[in-house]
Order: C-alpha cells, then structure tokens, then sequence
C-alpha cells in the first residue's frame, strides 16, 4: 500500500521505508545525480550524513541485492529524481521568462503553474534588479 506522501517511483519507495524526510533530503542534497547505496553505511558515509543513521540503515537494507552467488551487494547507479523542489525551480524559471517576455503576472503565474502573490512578488523583484535573489 503506497502511503499518502505524494512521492513516485525510488523517492517513494525511499519515502515508504525511511521517511519523506529522507527522501526529500536526498532530492534535494542528491537529486539530478547516480548514486552508489552500499550494503551497508559507515558513519562517515555521504547516506548517513544527508538522512542519518536509522533512515541511512533503512535503506541501504531496502537496496541490497543478492547475486547469483548469494553475495549481498548494495546498487550502483541509481538515479535520484530532483523530486519537487526541481519542480519548483523549474516553475519559478518559466515565471520569469514569461515576466521578462511581457506576460501579465496573472498569465505568467498560471502559465507557470504558480501562484499570482508569487508572480507579483517575481515581478517587483525584477522591477529592482533583484534578480538574483530568486534563485
């Protein structure tokens, strides 16, 4: 049963057995980007500093596989999605284009998929050379 967290696909399997925290935490930290899930995670390893220990053994227990020697091994290669803050900074881009095109805030937000406060907010910003700070 798939829980009401809204994620899909390995962020919502991450999500399902560490915790959206965890998951969103290796979106944002990871997201775009392969990965190598270990057997299992030493303190210092990059999985334990970005979700912590429990979540970090939750995993890396989640992704193991055994080979056809029976050796557990952990994946290599697995893509993290950018999960929906790329979503939001893929939407704010298209904001401001469409702002810098000439679309009224109303149309530019709605083309975006964001709210018009937002657009409004994006519009003055870039009124004052702001820029910059959307980012």
């Amino acid at each position: 049963m798939k829980a009401s967290h809204g994620l899909d696909g390995i962020l919502g399997e991450i999500a399902d057995i560490a915790g959206i925290a965890a998951a969103l935490a290796l979106a944002e930290q990871y997201g775009g980007t392969q990965v190598h899930f270990p057997r299992v995670a030493g303190a210092d390893h990059w999985l334990v500093r970005c979700v912590g220990e429990e979540a970090a053994k939750a995993i890396c227990a989640y992704m193991t596989v055994t080979d056809a020697d029976g050796h557990r091994k952990g994946q290599r290669g697995v893509l993290i999605p950018r999960g929906p803050m790329g979503l939001m900074r893929q939407a704010k881009r298209r904001l401001v284009k469409e702002l810098q095109a000439g679309t009224s805030a109303r149309e530019a937000a709605r083309r975006a998929g964001l709210g018009e406060r937002t657009a409004w907010y994006t519009k003055a910003k870039l009124k004052d050379g702001r820029q910059d700070d959307l980012f």
